[in-house]
């Protein structure tokens, strides 16, 4: 039979966009619903990459994942509507109103996570806690910069399998990374050039004390896009922070230990009482 995808919702934003979310939830139907989980994702992916999260974090959590504007099954925005973060902070905001929902605790891996920290520091009540995995405050100044104009010229397929190793360590499933940057070259490369050259331009170190509600930080011990110092500052900025580093991993640790990411966020949020 052919693969079945999930079925995805969608909305409207209020600069027209048409965005994909979706909704799991396999909490007990007669407990009480806790404050749901929203899952934002890194920059090239989709719904599809949590798929070894959400088995587990939905049965605990309802869960929301949201596909970025420009993302899976999410609209490309025309040439004529600006790029930013803060459009991708309202467009969270704005699914937040569209379901009813308060607040949420929010999980960012990656670029995911530079939204989920810019939605905790201008919405605070709308953030019970923050789970942060390889996102740093920013990608100024790093090796990102460069990445457009490879993708322009290779293609995005290309470029990634040729930068798998600063994504995935050695002992990673081949199939799995193989499975990765396919998923990743689906993805439209101009769309790509324009949200990480905007990524690239952006540091908000400075502001990370604005930052209240619990905060877990996972690190990869071995960042070879970003800098691991930044996790160390953001852990001594963000006051209620804790700092989980695993060791030895390159980048893309929401894809290579999927199921350790999610146990840390469940027992972080559980934590929270």
């Amino acid at each position: 039979m052919p693969a079945l995808s999930p079925s995805m919702a969608f909305f409207t934003t209020s600069d027209g966009v048409r965005l994909c979310y979706r909704i799991d939830d396999f909490t007990d139907p007669w407990r009480t619903c806790a404050t749901p989980v929203l899952m934002l994702h890194a920059a090239m992916g989709c719904y599809r990459r949590w798929y070894a999260w959400i088995p587990a974090i939905a049965r605990a959590f309802p869960t929301i994942s949201l596909e970025l504007r420009g993302h899976g099954g999410s609209e490309i925005p025309g040439p004529e509507k600006p790029f930013s973060l803060e459009r991708l902070v309202d467009d969270v905001r704005e699914l937040l109103d569209h379901l009813g929902v308060a607040s949420v605790h929010a999980i960012g891996l990656s670029a995911g996570g530079y939204v989920a920290q810019h939605l905790a520091m201008q919405s605070p009540g709308r953030v019970a806690s923050l789970c942060l995995f390889a996102s740093t405050p920013g990608l100024l100044g790093t090796q990102a910069a460069g990445w457009p104009a490879r993708i322009a010229k290779v293609g995005i397929e290309a470029f990634v399998r040729a930068t798998a190793s600063d994504r995935f360590g050695a002992d990673a499933d081949p199939a799995m990374v193989d499975w990765f940057c396919r998923q990743v070259g689906a993805n439209d490369p101009a769309w790509i050039g324009k949200f990480v050259t905007h990524m690239a331009s952006r540091d908000w170190t400075a502001e990370l004390a604005r930052i209240a509600c619990p905060t877990l930080i996972v690190a990869p011990g071995h960042e070879p896009i970003g800098s691991n110092r930044l996790y160390d500052t953001m852990k001594a900025a963000i006051a209620n922070a804790e700092l989980v580093v695993f060791d030895g991993m390159p980048h893309n640790i929401g894809d290579a230990a999927p199921e350790r990411c999610a146990a840390e966020a469940l027992r972080f949020i559980r934590g929270l009482g």
